[in-house]
């Protein structure tokens, strides 16, 4: 095709460049939405979201936060029992929607994990969300309202939950008042035979590995692209890693990831014919054709020693021979 060099042609290139120039990069610039950081007097709802919270041990966690100067309002769906669960879904979500629109209620702490979040996820609306965020707080099965979450821009705080508050160690308590009055964040961690070295810088995005593989393909898929992953879990066939890891190689997630974190692989569980492998050393078989680098054994997860993750910020990643540094911005 012969292309004329006329007036008119020359203004749409130049219109075309512009365009080429100025459109932006939304992946890259999108900017995630930071919840405002509490201060003393704020009040942090504690509910259930998923397992039931039927015994009386709530005290610790609401004593820690009482002395960091908050207020604490206890949900609806604490004490109720429908049999794993606390209370029916729509129980559940109303609890949730309740405190997610409460404009005095500036962070919702899930009680615990266990199962059951996803079957309420879908009954919150979360339209008035983003312009009013507030921190979302938990871990394990609370992984849920991260990835969800994390796809509507909000960041949102990995950590301990009230249930587990009164055996978490002073690190892990500190770490969790720093990440909710916002002071900064940093992590050095040994040095790991097994790391891949390496630096990356990216969005923090992930949680429970078993979680995260529950879901592919909904709406709160998780988003690797450009982003440091992190990943735990607790109480898994050594198989089901295996396969956990490969559909997400599968899925395309570790063909852009800037760097990938590993947490506790706790209580893991083998066959009667043993796998060959352990979780740590299934991470890096499937991972082997990529350049990312990788720390293992990072103090988070299923273990006392479970420090605080901001999911959503940017994090320089610094895996090194003598230790790895975890620097949140």
């Amino acid at each position: 095709m012969i292309f004329k060099s006329t007036k008119t042609n020359v203004k749409i290139i130049r219109m075309l460049v512009v365009l080429v120039v100025i459109a932006p990069n939304t992946q890259a610039q999108k900017q995630m939405i930071i919840p405002a950081f509490l201060k003393k007097g704020d009040t942090i709802a504690i509910l259930a979201t998923a397992r039931k919270n039927i015994v009386d041990n709530l005290k610790p966690s609401i004593d820690l936060v009482q002395s960091w100067g908050l207020n604490v309002v206890v949900g609806n769906t604490i004490g109720l029992d429908n049999n794993q669960l606390a209370g029916t879904d729509t129980e559940r979500a109303t609890d949730f929607q309740k405190m997610l629109d409460n404009p005095n209620i500036k962070a919702i702490w899930c009680a615990r994990g266990g199962y059951g979040t996803v079957r309420m996820i879908d009954k919150v609306d979360f339209s008035n969300f983003k312009s009013n965020p507030k921190w979302v707080i938990g871990f394990s099965d609370v992984t849920v309202l991260h990835s969800h979450l994390n796809k509507l821009g909000v960041q949102t705080i990995h950590g301990m939950m009230p249930v587990n508050v009164e055996k978490a160690t002073p690190a892990v308590k500190e770490s969790f008042r720093k990440a909710l009055f916002g002071e900064t964040i940093d992590y050095k961690v040994p040095f790991d035979s097994e790391n891949r070295l390496g630096t990356a810088k990216g969005e923090l995005i992930g949680g429970n590995l078993s979680i995260l593989y529950s879901l592919m393909g909904s709406a709160s898929q998780v988003d690797c692209k450009g982003k440091i992953l992190f990943i735990e879990d607790l109480d898994e066939y050594l198989y089901h890693v295996d396969r956990m890891m490969m559909s997400l190689k599968r899925c395309g997630c570790f063909e852009d990831l800037e760097g990938l974190i590993v947490g506790s692989m706790t209580k893991m569980k083998d066959n009667e014919i043993p796998w060959g492998k352990n979780a740590n050393q299934i991470v890096t078989d499937i991972t082997k054709d990529y350049k990312f680098p990788i720390v293992f054994d990072f103090p988070a997860g299923h273990i006392h020693d479970n420090r605080t993750l901001i999911f959503g910020n940017q994090v320089l990643l610094e895996v090194k021979q003598k230790e790895t540094s975890v620097t949140f911005e």
